[in-house]
């Protein structure tokens, strides 16, 4: 446990307050102080004071001032000090003196010689919110006190001054005071939940009226024969290619990685082309990867610094990949099959070591490039393999997983845009229904896949996964033996 904190709200009526600096900082501790408690006793010694502050000063009368340097005997009968110099040396020094003789003290931006931290604090009357973030960011604090400032409204004391009247007023025991107080506000909570059911509702129809206007609207333009006639055009692969991408996207939902790897082993059983195979994966997951991606980088997950290590690379190994598969996939087509279904039986075991794999240490990292281009090429070469490579291999060298899955993700947009762009110039887009078939499927299976996160044991999903593409890959190779 890291934060170790115990919030405290203090009555400051008789407390003494010793301020030793009088800057910026200086003035801003002592705006603080003042709009918790006008009355509240403060001692202020710097050398210097702040135009403004020396405002405050002559307009407060319970506000004493020593323009001098700090001395010992400034301590005497306070109860507090905060320091807000910009002298580490006398910050340390008024620290030093303050805890021997029993008085707490706060230092600004020295979270070290704290022993207690001034938060960020909601004022709506009666009610008063105190913010810390364990002095690691001021500015978040700051940043919630002004959110919180402003969804709750200023009606809310006229609540807390009812519910004072009621509980005063209230004859009976505490349990029965309790219990009522309970029933009387659960009112708040009962009209969230009516309203969050009126969104759903609301939404709910929305929905319902918009596919039935659409369809009202394409009947007079297609009619029953029609639609029966073009969905008896459609490939049978297509149908194939929704129950692949329902089961993959099902899988990577719960997981977090072997989306390319459940396709192109289950793509191969169905005798899909090895091109159309990787191509259409890399297109439908550019969709998804590129919003993950995205994601990650907007909440701070992804290290530049290794993001283009792995992207420039990866981007050269997926074209080569590309290339490769195109124009020896189908002269090789059956050596091309063994080498995939061996290359994807080994995806599958090195899902087995992650699974396994005990905590190591963090170490240095060595051959990034390679790496990057190592998992592009395999990765648009075999149909898929990026994350059990990139992010197996970083993670197996200690380090920091949320960096590393944020980093890995949003690389894996350029990788798969650079390998779908070589497909689609190289044999076109003859294979759209696989990529459709993928992208329907995986987009029926992501809601049910998002659940399952987390209810299946880590450990479980990934030996689970790993069984599966182990077992689709030896089938493979007895089936082209």
């Amino acid at each position: 446990m890291t934060n170790t904190l115990f919030p405290v709200f203090l009555k400051t009526e008789t407390a003494q307050f010793l301020i030793v600096g009088g800057g910026n900082v200086g003035l801003e501790k002592t705006e603080t102080l003042l709009k918790q408690n006008p009355k509240i006793t403060i001692i202020l010694v710097a050398t210097y004071f702040h135009p403004k502050l020396k405002e405050i000063i002559h307009q407060n009368e319970n506000i004493s001032f020593y323009e001098r340097a700090f001395e010992e005997t400034d301590l005497e009968n306070k109860d507090f000090v905060i320091i807000t110099t910009d002298s580490p040396e006398v910050n340390r020094n008024v620290r030093e003196l303050a805890k021997a003789k029993g008085i707490k003290v706060n230092a600004a931006d020295q979270p070290d010689l704290c022993d207690f931290y001034l938060g960020s604090i909601v004022n709506k009357g009666n009610l008063k919110i105190a913010i810390s973030t364990n002095g690691k960011s001021p500015v978040l604090a700051k940043r919630l006190r002004e959110y919180f400032t402003e969804v709750i409204p200023d009606e809310i004391e006229e609540n807390i001054t009812q519910l004072n009247e009621f509980r005063n007023q209230h004859k009976g025991d505490f349990s029965q005071k309790l219990a009522d107080l309970n029933e009387v506000t659960s009112v708040f909570e009962k009209k969230k939940s009516e309203k969050k059911k009126y969104k759903n509702l609301t939404f709910q129809l929305t929905l319902l009226f918009f596919a039935i206007f659409l369809g009202y609207g394409f009947s007079g333009i297609v009619s029953i024969d029609q639609v029966k006639e073009y969905s008896n055009q459609i490939p049978n692969a297509f149908y194939g290619m929704l129950l692949v991408g329902f089961f993959a996207q099902l899988v990577d939902g719960a997981v977090g990685l072997g989306y390319g790897i459940t396709c192109s082993t289950s793509m191969m059983l169905l005798g899909i082309k090895l091109p159309a195979i990787s191509g259409s994966i890399h297109t439908a997951e550019m969709f998804s990867s590129g919003i993950s991606g995205f994601s990650h980088y907007k909440f701070g997950n992804v290290n530049k610094k290794l993001l283009w290590w792995l992207v420039i690379p990866g981007v050269i190994g997926a074209v080569s990949g590309a290339l490769l598969l195109v124009y020896f996939g189908s002269k090789y087509e059956k050596i091309t099959y063994g080498v995939l279904a061996t290359y994807t039986m080994i995806m599958g075991f090195s899902l087995l070591r992650i699974a396994i794999r005990k905590q190591i240490p963090n170490r240095k990292s060595k051959n990034t490039g390679f790496l990057g281009f190592a998992g592009g090429f395999l990765d648009a070469f075999g149909g898929g393999g990026w994350g059990p490579i990139v992010t197996s291999t970083l993670l197996s060298r200690g380090k920091k997983s949320k960096y590393v899955i944020g980093t890995v993700s949003l690389a894996e947009f350029f990788v798969t845009m650079a390998a779908s762009i070589t497909f689609f110039a190289s044999i076109g887009v003859s294979h759209w229904y696989i990529v459709v078939g993928l992208i329907i499927g995986g987009g029926l299976a992501a809601p049910l896949g998002a659940r399952l996160a987390g209810k299946l044991p880590q450990k479980t999903a990934l030996l689970l996964v790993a069984f599966l593409v182990i077992v689709f890959s030896i089938r493979m190779l007895l089936k082209i033996a």
